[in-house]
């Protein structure tokens, strides 16, 4: 499979960039063609007035490097993995413009509209974040924020990982581990049992099986059929 790391932090060598890498290893470890690129490298502009912004050929005249990223980078990838530093208790700006600047596309003010918003579901995303409170208040915003997203965009959210650290790398010294977490996030990416129940979503009492395999095969949104849920509680 093929996954696409972005990172949003400027720092080259940050703490969100170790987490990612450490994510990125994971991912190749597993057997996955993976690709790390920077956002500051792609992303200059914010959105704009596309009624207004384009020229006569239809195309953006923002003047960086985004639609390469997404149609070169992004469209291909079958799984995203997204690196950020928490920024006043979101996520960094060059993110938030790379998800914004999606608008161009799923609202088919962009000539190749169509093409790029039928790649966006179907992806597996993982998140890495890095934070300098312990408050676990802290991310609880972003983690939400990129639930809604992928949500939206009918992608799995595979996980999350926070890394507390502020000064270059000291996420090693993160006594929760981050990067083995990171690693295993990207380690799992497509094995990971993402779940999404519903009120008549048939499932099995049990989780997992004797052999440590998913009881209830993964169901999101529209895949969730209707039938009687099972009785029981989820202790």
């Amino acid at each position: 499979m093929k996954v696409v790391v972005l990172n949003a932090s400027s720092r080259r060598d940050g703490n969100s960039a170790t987490l990612s890498q450490e994510a990125a290893r994971g991912a190749k470890d597993a057997g996955h063609d993976v690709e790390t690129l920077f956002l500051a490298d792609y992303v200059a502009g914010l959105l704009g007035d596309c009624k207004t912004c384009r020229d006569a050929n239809g195309q953006c005249t923002i003047g960086d490097n985004y639609g390469e990223l997404l149609v070169n980078h992004v469209v291909p990838a079958d799984a995203l993995i997204l690196a950020t530093p928490l920024h006043y208790y979101g996520m960094a700006g060059r993110m938030k413009a790379f998800i914004d600047r999606l608008f161009c596309y799923t609202s088919n003010s962009a000539p190749d509209g169509e093409r790029i918003m039928a790649s966006l579901p179907g992806k597996r995303v993982g998140v890495v974040i890095s934070c300098e409170e312990t408050y676990q208040g802290a991310t609880l915003g972003l983690i939400a924020q990129f639930q809604e997203l992928t949500r939206y965009n009918r992608q799995e959210l595979v996980g999350v990982v926070v890394g507390v650290a502020n000064t270059r790398g000291e996420v090693r010294r993160d006594p929760s581990n981050p990067l083995q977490r990171a690693y295993d996030l990207g380690r799992r990416l497509f094995e990971a049992h993402v779940t999404d129940y519903r009120l008549d979503t048939p499932r099995s009492n049990h989780v997992w099986l004797d052999d440590g395999t998913p009881a209830n095969k993964s169901v999101s949104g529209d895949d969730a059929l209707t039938s009687t849920p099972p009785a029981g509680s989820a202790d």
